[in-house]
C-alpha cells in the first residue's frame, strides 16, 4: 500500500506540475521587483529554470538516491548571460519563492512529501551556491589571464585599439595620473593582499609577475562618496611604500608619472631600466624612484634617461641663462666648493650660491646634494655630447 500510494502521490505531482509552474511564475511577478524589470527573454530563462527546479523535484522524490546530484541539473537549462545577470541572493529568492508555492499545493498531503520538499530545498541551495562558486573561479581565472595579458602589453609597450576595452574589463577604477612599481618576486605572492593594501591608500593595482620581477601598475582611485576633482589623498610614493612589504628582497623602483593608464608604457621602461641598474647604487633606499637612477640607466645605454637628462636639465638650464649652466660646471668641476667656483668665475661666493638656488628652481635638482650633484654632472656630460658644438666654458 506504501508504493501505491508513493505511486499515486508521483502521478499526483506529475498532473499538477503545469499548474505550479504557472502558479510560480506568477508569485515571482507578484513578490520580486527584480523579476518584473528583467527583459522577456530573462524572464523566460527564470521560468526556465523555475520549471526545472519543480521537474526535477519530482524525479528526486522517485528516488532521491539515483541521483544525489539532481538538483544541479536545475541550472543546465540556464543561459550563461543568466548566471552573470542574476546574483545568488535573487537566485535563492527564486527557490524560496518555488518551495512556497510546492508547499502550499501540498499541504494536505503526507508528512513524508513535505519532508522530502525541506530536503530537496537543502540540496537545490547547496547546488546554487555550487554553480555561482564555479562560475566566480572560472571568472577568476579569466580575469588573472586578462590581467596578465594587459600587464605584459604595458610592459612591451605594444598598444593595440582593445588594450582601453581590456583594462575597463577588469574593473580598472583608477583615473589621472599612472605610475609602474617593479620589484623581486617573493615566495609567495599574496595577489588579495596586495589589492587590499592597495584599497587602504585609495589605489588601483594591476599585478603581473615576470619571473623573478612583479610589477604593479598603480592608479589612484577615488574613495567611495568623494568627489572625483578632489585632491588625492596619497602621493605615488606613499602608495609604493604601502605596497612595499609584498615584494621580496632586493631593490624596488617605481616609475614616473604619466597621464593615463594606456600610457603606463612609459612608466613601466622607466621602472624597467632602474630596477636592471639599481644595484648599482649603494645605498638604494626601497623603494628608489626611478629618476633617481638616471646616471647608472645612463651608463648602461638607456636611451629614455639620455634623453630625461638632456630634456630636464641641460636644455633647461641653456635655455632660461648660459650663466647658470657655468656656473652649474664649476661648482661641480671644483668638487662643489664655493670659494673655488667663485674665483674660477670672478664673482663673489653669495653670487653662486644664489645661481645655484635658481638652478634649483629651474629644474628642480639641488646641487649641493651629492647624489643629485651626480645625477646633474651625468647630465651636462650627456647633454654636452648631444650638442653639435661642446659648450664654451670660462
Amino acid at each position: 500500500m506504501a508504493e501505491l500510494t508513493k505511486a499515486q502521490t508521483l502521478q499526483w505531482l506529475r498532473n499538477i506540475s503545469g499548474d505550479l509552474a504557472t502558479a510560480t511564475l506568477k508569485r515571482l511577478d507578484d513578490t520580486l521587483p527584480w523579476y518584473g524589470t528583467m527583459p522577456p527573454s530573462r524572464r523566460s530563462a527564470v521560468g526556465m529554470v523555475a520549471q526545472a527546479g519543480i521537474s526535477s523535484f519530482i524525479s528526486w522524490y522517485d528516488d532521491p538516491t539515483s541521483q544525489p546530484w539532481i538538483a544541479a541539473d536545475v541550472f543546465g537549462s540556464a543561459p550563461r548571460e543568466l548566471l552573470r545577470s542574476v546574483s545568488l541572493q535573487q537566485t535563492l529568492q527564486l527557490i524560496r519563492v518555488v518551495v512556497e508555492v510546492v508547499e502550499e499545493r501540498v499541504r494536505d498531503r503526507d508528512e513524508s512529501l513535505r519532508h522530502g520538499i525541506l530536503l530537496y530545498s537543502r540540496e537545490i541551495a547547496f547546488a546554487a551556491a555550487d554553480v555561482y562558486a564555479r562560475a566566480a573561479e572560472a571568472r577568476g581565472l579569466w580575469d588573472a589571464r586578462l590581467e596578465a595579458l594587459v600587464v605584459d602589453s604595458i610592459l612591451s609597450g605594444e598598444y593595440d585599439n582593445e588594450l582601453p576595452s581590456r583594462i575597463a574589463a577588469l574593473g580598472w577604477n583608477g583615473h589621472g595620473e599612472v605610475c609602474v612599481l617593479v620589484g623581486t618576486t617573493p615566495r609567495i605572492v599574496d595577489v588579495d593582499q596586495i589589492r587590499r593594501t592597495a584599497r587602504h591608500v585609495n589605489a588601483d593595482v594591476l599585478i603581473g609577475v615576470q619571473g623573478n620581477r612583479l610589477v604593479v601598475v598603480i592608479g589612484r582611485a577615488t574613495p567611495e562618496g568623494e568627489d572625483q576633482s578632489s585632491a588625492p589623498s596619497h602621493t605615488f610614493q606613499q602608495i609604493a611604500e604601502a605596497l612595499e612589504p609584498s615584494f621580496g628582497a632586493g631593490h624596488l623602483v617605481l616609475g614616473p608619472e604619466v597621464p593615463d593608464v594606456v600610457d603606463a608604457g612609459k612608466s613601466a621602461k622607466a621602472a624597467l631600466a632602474g630596477f636592471a641598474v639599481a644595484r648599482s647604487w649603494r645605498n638604494a633606499p626601497r623603494p628608489t624612484l626611478a629618476d633617481d637612477l638616471l646616471p647608472e640607466r645612463a651608463l648602461a645605454g638607456d636611451p629614455l634617461a639620455r634623453g630625461t637628462l638632456v630634456s630636464r636639465i641641460y636644455k633647461p638650464l641653456k635655455a632660461h641663462n648660459p650663466e647658470l649652466l657655468v656656473t652649474l660646471w664649476a661648482y661641480l668641476d671644483n668638487g662643489r666648493s664655493l670659494e673655488a667656483t667663485a674665483r674660477e668665475l670672478f664673482v663673489h661666493p653669495n653670487t653662486v650660491r644664489y645661481r645655484l638656488k635658481r638652478i634649483s628652481e629651474v629644474i628642480g635638482w639641488d646641487a649641493t646634494g651629492a647624489r643629485e650633484a651626480l645625477i646633474l654632472q651625468t647630465a651636462l656630460i650627456v647633454g654636452s655630447i648631444s650638442e653639435p658644438e661642446s659648450p664654451v666654458r670660462r
